[in-house]
């Protein structure tokens, strides 16, 4: 581990706004906080950037050092230590502003979802948003973005326009599909492998409602409600993003009463059309039995969240996931045997209806890739450190009986601590595509500066 001098501290201190901490700071427990607790950091250096001249002084600071990057914001996709590096968190850099004539946005790294969801809905326009309101803006649209509205509008990384980009030589660049086309194409799709983005500007949709939210259903009728999932996605029109989830629910204040302990489906919906339609289209799922809670009406796009309720405290969670080309009877039982088992230890088991915009190329290209799949699958426990191992392996096993189906392939925004290696990285992008990117890594980060993530490595592509 490299050690940084007390002069070498002073200078980078005197050269950055923000605060500047070490282990032995006050204050450096706090600006690490994140929502994964199952994830420690331990950086050498922590520095709180409040600019992206910060964010330069720091990228400097580490290759001079020969140290790697970090980037901390809300800390969602946080599953890889830090440990060893100036790790970077960019919560202060709070800069959002709408052009409600040109419907467009731009927001700084430290902005999460809720803020921007907040200022637009009061305008009627919407964003490609994810499920969670607590996630950063950029953080997700880098990997892609895959959210409620998904089917009608595709990957929010489709709709970016300009972001601004601290490289590993510490320059800040204005990076857009004319003034740096092979950059502006990584950099949506690659997460955090070629810089850190400070700023990102982007397209925003008229949605001033929607008909959807949620639908709590007992668990015993799980294999019903997947089996008619199953059935019902087919033919579904564009204007409809759905998925479906097992939840097993602890008996805590935080938990609706009437879910408190319980073993659940929960069905999402968000639909961009007439709401009667919406209704005729979920209908099927109401008549399966008295739901526990029925929150599906028409809502204002300011509601998002509601859709799939996402928890908001941090926890320490244990992840895993995969992309299907199909979803046939057996692959529901399937899921079901590893997802509504009593003795499951899995706190939820989704599956994601795909298809529609998000099954085609955007029209100015980009990194994301594997568009081909039909659904996604993704599994969670929660546990600490002592509980990872046994929970990894059972998601595993989840993951890997469902190999019959699955397209072989991973999202990027899905990938977590186990997903590390080269070979599995590989697997989040078509091959042409990772060739593609080993190219640019080469080019932009010769050095791997940024490597404390899901890693490309520059290197020969004929070795591919």
């Amino acid at each position: 581990m490299n050690a940084i001098s007390p002069a070498d501290l002073a200078g980078l201190r005197s050269e950055v706004a923000g605060p500047v901490l070490t282990p032995d700071d006050a204050g450096y427990t706090q600006e690490l906080s994140t929502f994964n607790l199952a994830v420690t950091h331990a950086p050498l250096v922590a520095v709180g950037a409040q600019s992206p001249a910060d964010v330069q002084a720091a990228v400097r600071f580490a290759t001079a050092h020969n140290l790697p990057v970090a980037v901390l914001s809300a800390g969602h996709g946080s599953s890889v230590s830090s440990a060893g590096s100036v790790l970077i968190t960019t919560r202060r850099l709070s800069g959002l502003t709408v052009d409600e004539n040109a419907r467009t946005a731009r927001v700084e790294a430290g902005v999460r979802w809720a803020e921007l969801i907040e200022r637009t809905g009061k305008l009627g326009l919407g964003a490609l948003n994810g499920s969670s309101p607590t996630v950063s803006v950029i953080g997700y649209t880098l990997g892609g973005g895959l959210g409620p509205f998904g089917r009608r509008y595709g990957y929010a990384a489709d709709h970016v326009w300009s972001l601004d980009v601290v490289t590993a030589d510490g320059e800040l660049r204005h990076v857009t599909a004319d003034g740096d086309p092979d950059l502006f194409w990584a950099l949506r799709g690659a997460k955090g492998n070629f810089g850190v983005v400070v700023a990102m500007e982007f397209t925003l949709f008229p949605i001033a409602s929607f008909y959807g939210g949620g639908l709590f259903l007992p668990g015993e009728l799980a294999a019903k409600a997947l089996h008619l999932f199953r059935e019902w996605v087919a033919g579904l029109p564009e204007e409809m993003t759905a998925s479906v989830c097992l939840l097993s629910l602890p008996p805590a204040p935080f938990v609706p009463e009437p879910l408190r302990g319980r073993r659940v489906v929960h069905l999402r919906f968000a639909y961009l059309g007439d709401a009667a339609e919406g209704a005729r289209l979920v209908e099927p799922f109401r008549r399966l039995g008295e739901p526990i809670i029925d929150a599906v009406t028409e809502l204002p796009y300011a509601a998002v969240a509601a859709v799939h309720n996402d928890p908001v405290d941090p926890m320490p969670i244990v992840e895993q996931a995969t992309l299907l080309r199909e979803l046939p009877a057996e692959a529901v039982d399937t899921f079901l045997r590893f997802a509504a088992d009593e003795r499951s230890p899995l706190v939820m088991a989704e599956l994601r209806h795909l298809g529609g915009a998000l099954g085609r190329p955007p029209a100015i290209p980009n990194a994301v890739g594997n568009r081909e799949a039909a659904f996604t699958v993704f599994a969670a426990a929660v546990g600490g450190p002592e509980d990872a191992p046994r929970l990894h392996a059972y998601e595993e096993a989840f993951v890997n009986a469902l190999k019959p189906w699955s397209t072989g392939r991973r999202y990027a925004n899905f990938m977590f601590a186990g997903d590390t290696d080269p070979e599995t990285v590989a697997l989040a992008y078509p091959d042409d595509s990772f060739r593609r990117l080993r190219d640019l890594k080469h080019r932009f980060d010769p050095a791997n500066t940024f490597r404390i993530n899901h890693n490309i490595v520059a290197g020969d592509t004929r070795e591919l």
